[in-house]
């Protein structure tokens, strides 16, 4: 970009008119921003907002989730994913807990658990009027395709490129608009798979539009093919109860999480006919799962009965909320897509 004040001025007008009304853009609280931020981490907009009221309801202060039970904040996380967000937010709340206030500079709040380049310049820039530019994924390709970028943005080599170019268009003066606006610029316009060149601010500055290349910017390398899986779940029923398993400290990514039990943990169910199929994906693995209605005896080594009511304050998996949805009779528990 040639003018890069004129293109700051466009975008923080195009943001002014255009912006998006979110519960997280009618505060400047450190802690509910970073609450959000942590949130919107891998997780679309609509699926977050929900939970992210629901959370601040139960703990409107850091200190709230600093003495919460794990159990309890994991249940308010549940159908989110990634939780090692939400044990990372605790760790960050003990630490804005024991200062006694939020930090206040750019480093000290990089040191809290669980927070990245990304979102300590979100929060110093957005709360404490700190000229620190973010680099996200909406951002790269914002990026990207405005200076026609041609290198892998998976490689730090580009990505430090990418961010000194962010900071020399960062307006100092008004970075909280500015980082907001060209993360709703990603998020809304300059989409993926069909940027909307003719509602984009930056059409008359973008080198990719120029060229013709809107569509092949940004690089990305392909990934490793994901692994395929197949699993069944048996959701086994006794007197109004259902059989769930906890996962254990050693099951770290969904450690203290209430799951459906598989097949194969219960070689002597009785199963009925197939509830139903769906699909779920965690990071490089792709499921097929099918689920069984099924009676058992005793419940084995690990595992406890729960009465259907009971289920809406337990931490479920994912995998097991997908599944219970298939019981048309059941009560609902939500799942975030």
């Amino acid at each position: 970009m040639q003018n890069l004040r004129l293109a700051s001025k466009q975008l923080l007008d195009w943001y002014a008119a255009s912006r998006r009304d979110l519960p997280w853009r009618r505060t400047r609280d450190p802690w509910r921003i970073l609450v959000s931020e942590v949130m919107l981490q891998q997780t679309r907009v609509a699926a977050v907002i929900p939970y992210y009221e629901r959370f601040l309801q139960h703990y409107p202060e850091a200190k709230d989730l600093a003495a919460a039970p794990e159990q309890e904040f994991l249940a308010l996380w549940a159908g989110l994913g990634y939780y090692a967000r939400a044990r990372n937010l605790q760790r960050a709340a003990r630490v804005i807990a024991e200062r006694g206030e939020f930090p206040v500079g750019f480093e000290e709040i990089r040191d809290l658990p669980g927070v990245g380049d990304y979102t300590a310049a979100a929060i110093s820039s957005i709360c404490f009027g700190l000229p620190h530019a973010v680099l996200d994924g909406n951002v790269l390709r914002v990026l990207a395709r405005a200076g026609a970028e041609k290198g892998d943005i998976g490689s730090s080599t580009v990505r430090v490129r990418l961010r000194e170019q962010a900071q020399r268009l960062l307006d100092p003066r008004r970075p909280a608009d500015f980082n907001q606006a060209i993360m709703e610029l990603g998020a809304t316009v300059c989409l993926p798979k069909n940027p909307q060149c003719l509602l984009c601010p930056w059409r008359e500055h973008c080198a990719a539009k120029t060229m013709g290349l809107e569509h092949e910017l940004p690089v990305k390398l392909s990934k490793r093919e994901p692994v395929k899986l197949a699993i069944e779940l048996l959701v086994v029923e006794k007197e109004g109860r259902v059989l769930l398993r906890q996962r254990g400290p050693a099951e770290s990514r969904l450690a203290g999480f209430w799951e459906l039990p598989e097949a194969r943990d219960l070689p002597s169910a009785q199963r009925g006919e197939s509830a139903g199929t769906f699909k779920h994906s965690i990071t490089r693995h792709d499921y097929t799962i099918e689920v069984y209605p099924a009676a058992a005896g005793k419940a084995p080594k690990g595992f406890r009965w729960f009465g259907w009511e009971e289920l809406e304050a337990l931490p479920l998996a994912t995998m097991t909320r997908k599944a219970l949805a298939l019981l048309p009779t059941r009560p609902s528990i939500p799942v975030s897509s």
